[in-house]
């Protein structure tokens, strides 16, 4: 499509062009109010930074913007950010995909712990965290997060939900309140989150937190037949036609957290339940449903006192009790068991001269086990601890980041009682120039090891949600990625925009390879491993054009590109997402705003073998917010129409992506209330 080339090229050359009218200052003192939090980021470094100051490509969701982009699974909540795709396994299971990677190498974690639970091991598996929980979620891009281990060598995704209290409201009990209903599945939902003070002196006071959401939806709504042209002209048949049967999803959760906060000490605990049944809408049958459920227990502790080197320590730590069911019609297939916890300390350091940075241990443990008919994964025990060392120099304009961190893992196949044994060692560095105090042009260098899980080491079975037949192989080497990434960013009072161009060099890549043979029916898929290299980039920018008062107009343009292929060969890898590009418009006034976005993604023919190509769509959208208080009283209501001209769209990132494509056309009305 040399359109979307040439616009891809314009749009690039308009961010650059525009200049910076005012400069802009950032606030970041960690122990502000909430609405001052939202400008800074607390993942990926030992202190908080503004969003200017992150070196990595990065985004940050505060609370207006989820609720603008909120979707069942966080993969679809956060699929169309510049790099960011998905899974897509229907409306109950979406992990994100970031510059072409998912799995095990994206963490997806909850308050800086992992989610703990199947995830990454299957793409029918649910993430055990729902957007409805989220207060704001905190994007990096790249193998820059040396604080979350190996497992983030493609990015980190740090959803950040309030159940710990970590601040003393001003009231003595304030929360929020969402509802919504969406008409392309009949799908409703709804969460409500309270913190009330226990108890309060001078110096402390006693925080509970008390949340709950629910969500019921049917089967989704879809422009035509379910099954894309490639499969109706293989087959001859359009499968189901309107309605994709089996996509219905039954979630529900909540969690109580109460914290003793002091002037400069914290010390919190969090219980919370997360139960989902869902479709997997493959078409098997009989239809087959995920019965999931996670019981996990968290804490949270903070000291900032002087003490030898450092100023303050900060404690992580989570449980979980994971078990998901999958039920084939009225019998039960298989069930997965993943029992897992995580901690992790860190220090973080005196500033000394210019010099300040954290140190820490981390350590998680997992316990996996699949039971019945697709126990394509043996028992397995995995343990992980880490050690880190992150450090930053001011030296005005410039500032250098660099760090290293060693991990070691042992992963045993418990059936057959062999263990493989990896010693890992990561290291980056980067530097930032300040041209001036609201831009900055950074360059950054990892070299990041990443060992081989469970799944790839000794799967060896059946696994329906790839279609295939699953070998794993007792000889992987741990992979090593070497990365360059350059960072381009503007914030101003007209300006924001944000450049991002890498290249990631990959050593023995471990990827899922179809063999050509036959086992059971199914195709065999192996784990192998080839040198690879992944390269891209990313786009985003907003202009105010207008504004008068409270009122104003902003352009909204972003795109992304990613191209990823083994080494030596030229072959593309599968199932990596088509450019895309977004143009939007954004009215704002005290209490009316009005944003209407066209989104376009590219065909994707650069293929993999045994991949078929995926045609490319428009999307139009269209978001109406009333605010009827002004700002009086924290109430909206949204009115936003997705999807309007119900184009047929499929994610080529999706196993499925043939057999099952995105929703079609949807209204969504919410009100959501803060008090």
């Amino acid at each position: 499509m040399t359109f979307f080339s040439a616009s891809f090229a314009a749009t690039g050359a308009l961010l650059l062009s525009l200049s910076p009218l005012y400069a802009d200052t950032h606030d970041i003192n960690p122990h502000k109010h909430d609405h001052e939090m939202e400008e800074i980021f607390v993942t990926g470094a030992p202190h908080v930074k503004a969003r200017l100051d992150v070196l990595q490509g990065s985004n940050l969701l505060n609370l207006d913007q989820l609720e603008q982009r909120m979707e069942p699974t966080i993969g679809e909540t956060l699929s169309g950010i510049p790099g960011i795709s998905s899974t897509f396994f229907g409306p109950g299971a979406s992990r994100p995909v970031i510059r072409g990677l998912g799995g095990d190498r994206i963490r997806i974690m909850t308050n800086g712990i992992g989610s703990i639970d199947a995830s990454s091991t299957s793409p029918d598996h649910a993430v055990a965290i729902d957007p409805l929980t989220a207060e704001r979620i905190e994007i990096l891009r790249g193998a820059s997060t040396l604080l979350y281990g190996s497992n983030a060598v493609g990015g980190v995704v740090n959803i950040i939900d309030g159940r710990i209290p970590d601040i003393i409201p001003g009231d003595s009990i304030s929360g929020r309140t969402r509802v919504g209903y969406e008409t392309v599945a009949d799908d409703y939902s709804g969460g409500a989150a309270v913190n009330a003070k226990l108890s309060e002196t001078n110096a402390s006071a006693v925080v509970l937190h008390l949340d709950g959401f629910f969500r019921r939806s049917a089967d989704y709504d879809i422009p035509g037949p379910a099954k894309s042209t490639y499969l109706r002209a293989l087959d001859g048949s359009d499968g189901t036609v309107g309605t994709v049967a089996n996509s219905d999803v039954d979630n529900k959760g909540g969690a109580v957290g109460v914290s003793w906060i002091g002037q400069e000490s914290l010390f919190g605990v969090s219980y919370s339940i997360n139960k989902s049944n869902y479709g997997v809408p493959t078409g098997e049958q009989p239809p087959v449903r995920i019965d999931l459920d996670q019981k996990r227990f968290d804490l949270k502790s903070n000291i900032e006192q002087d003490f030898l080197i450092f100023e303050e320590a900060r404690l992580r730590f989570g449980y979980a009790d994971y078990k998901h069911t999958e039920l084939e019609g009225a019998n039960v297939g298989t069930v997965f068991l993943n029992n897992g916890w995580e901690g992790r300390l860190e220090l973080i350091q005196q500033e000394v001269g210019r010099l300040h940075g954290s140190m820490g241990l981390q350590i998680r443990s997992r316990e996996f086990e699949a039971i019945g008919d697709e126990a394509f994964v043996p028992p397995t025990k995995t343990l992980q601890w880490g050690i880190f060392a992150v450090e930053e120099i001011s030296l005005d304009p410039f500032t250098v980041e660099f760090g290293a961190r060693f991990d070691h893992q042992t992963t045993e196949n418990k059936s057959l009682n062999i263990k493989r044994r990896f010693n890992n060692i990561s290291l980056s560095a980067g530097v930032a120039y300040h041209l001036t105090e609201d831009s900055l042009i950074g360059l950054s260098l990892g070299r990041t090891e990443r060992a081989p899980t469970a799944e790839e080491l000794f799967s060896n079975g059946p696994h329906l949600a790839t279609s295939a037949f699953e070998v794993g192989n007792i000889s992987l080497t741990s992979e090593r990625a070497t990365s360059l990434e350059l960072t381009l960013k503007q914030e101003s009072e007209r300006l924001t925009a944000s450049l991002n161009i890498y290249h990631t060099w990959y050593d023995n890549f471990i990827s899922e390879d179809f063999t050509g043979q036959v086992r059971d029916g199914l195709n065999i898929l192996e784990f192998r491993q080839r040198d690879a290299r992944f390269y891209g980039a990313e786009m985003e920018g907003n202009y105010l054009l207008y504004t008068a008062g409270d009122k104003g107009l902003t352009l909204i343009v972003s795109g992304d590109i990613v191209r990823a292929e083994f080494t030596g060969s030229g072959l593309s890898l599968p199932r990596i997402p088509a450019k895309s590009a977004n143009l939007g418009l954004e009215y704002e006034s005290q209490y009316f705003d009005i944003a209407g976005k066209v989104r376009l993604v590219d065909d994707q023919n650069r293929l993999a073998v045994n991949e078929v190509a995926t045609k490319g769509y428009t999307e139009f959208s269209l978001d109406l917010s009333w605010r009827p208080y002004g700002e009086d009283r924290d109430l909206t209501v949204r009115l936003q129409g997705k999807n309007l001209s119900n184009a047929e769209r499929r994610q080529h990132t999706s196993f499925l992506k043939d057999l099952l494509p995105m929703p079609g056309r949807n209204i969504k009305l919410s009100l959501s209330y803060g008090f």
